[in-house]
C-alpha cells in the first residue's frame, strides 16, 4: 500500500526527471555554435534522453534490459549529466542543488524499493 511519503517522493522523482529533460536542452540552447544548431541540440538532447529513459530507464520500460539496481545507476548518471549542464550553463547553484536534491530522491526511491510502486 502505498503511504502519502512514498507519493511524494515517487512525484519528487518524476519532477527532476522532467527538469533533467529540461536542463539539458538548455544546455543544447546554450552550446556555443550557430543559432540553428542550437535549436536541433535543444530538441535533439532531451528526446533522445527521453527515449532512452522511455526503452530502459522507466518502471515499464519497453525493453526492460538492465537490472533495478543499473537502471537506477543509469538514470543517476543522467541527472548529474543535467546537474553539470546547469553548471556549463552558468547556473552553479541551480546545478549543484539539483544535483544534491537528485542524490537525496534516487537514494530515497532505491532505499525504499519504490520502483515496484
Amino acid at each position: 500500500m502505498k503511504s502519502i511519503g512514498n507519493n511524494v517522493i515517487l512525484t519528487a522523482f518524476f519532477l527532476l526527471e522532467l527538469v533533467a529533460f529540461g536542463a539539458l536542452g538548455y544546455w543544447g540552447y546554450h552550446f556555443k555554435t550557430v543559432v540553428s544548431f542550437k535549436i536541433m541540440l535543444a530538441g535533439a538532447v532531451p528526446l533522445v534522453i527521453m527515449i532512452i529513459w522511455g526503452l530502459f530507464l522507466s518502471p515499464k520500460a519497453t525493453i526492460p534490459f538492465f537490472s533495478y539496481p543499473m537502471r537506477t545507476a543509469f538514470k543517476l548518471v543522467i541527472f548529474i549529466a543535467a546537474s553539470a549542464a546547469l553548471y556549463a550553463t552558468g547556473l552553479h547553484t541551480f546545478g549543484t542543488v539539483f544535483l544534491l536534491v537528485s542524490l537525496i530522491i534516487v537514494a530515497a526511491v532505491f532505499v525504499l524499493d519504490l520502483h515496484k510502486i
